[in-house]
């Protein structure tokens, strides 16, 4: 009877063993980490990829790029991989202005469609302070992110420039069994053009 218990004791020792490590490695697998960031009106997304790149999604209105700030640092953002600006409308672009002033940022894309506001100013002025230019976000343009796949489906084509919720960039971001869809202010024309493309 003793021997039993020993031999039990050792038996479930063993699997502990065995099971300690695999726990431990489950638990330091890097995730992916979305922030929906409220800014009021607008759009402001944050995304920590599972390798370290830090990714930034629209700015949320003008006024808004303070608290979008303080809310990166608070992430312990140091730099920014990709700043993304779905379509220029002010509740979109008026905080990055902001974003760009106060981070190293080492991608920009956007849209390739203009508009007139003051805040679509202070972004292109924004980029052009840090000698960076702008990439076109559109339908089959990727970004390299170790271990994801990160890839814009949205703009399939151009639009009206008086349509710019159509013109918005729309990331898909797949990593393991997660996926992510950031459709900026797409509507059912883009969508079904997504759609139309697969």
């Amino acid at each position: 009877m003793k021997r039993k218990w020993i031999g039990a004791s050792l038996a479930l020792a063993s699997v502990g063993l065995l099971i300690g490590p695999q726990q431990g490695a489950e638990a330091a697998t890097p995730k992916i980490k979305v922030h929906y960031i409220d800014v009021g009106q607008g759009d402001a997304i944050y995304i920590k990829m599972p390798s370290g790149e830090d990714i930034v999604i629209d700015g949320g209105n003008k006024g808004k790029g303070d608290a979008l700030v303080t809310y990166l640092k608070k992430q312990k953002v140091g730099d920014i991989e990709v700043l993304i600006s779905t379509h220029p409308d002010a509740d979109h672009i008026g905080g990055l202005d902001e974003v760009l002033d106060s981070f190293k940022v080492k991608s920009v894309y956007a849209p390739k469609v203009k508009h007139t506001t003051q805040a679509y100013k202070d972004f292109l002025l924004a980029v052009k302070r840090e000698k960076l230019t702008i990439k076109t976000a559109k339908a089959g343009v990727s970004f390299p992110v170790k271990g994801v796949k990160a890839q814009f489906v949205g703009p399939v084509k151009d639009y009206a420039k008086s349509d710019l919720n159509n013109w918005s960039a729309v990331l898909h971001v797949a990593y393991k069994k997660n996926t992510f869809l950031f459709t900026g202010d797409a509507e059912l024309k883009s969508e079904q053009d997504m759609i139309a493309k697969k």
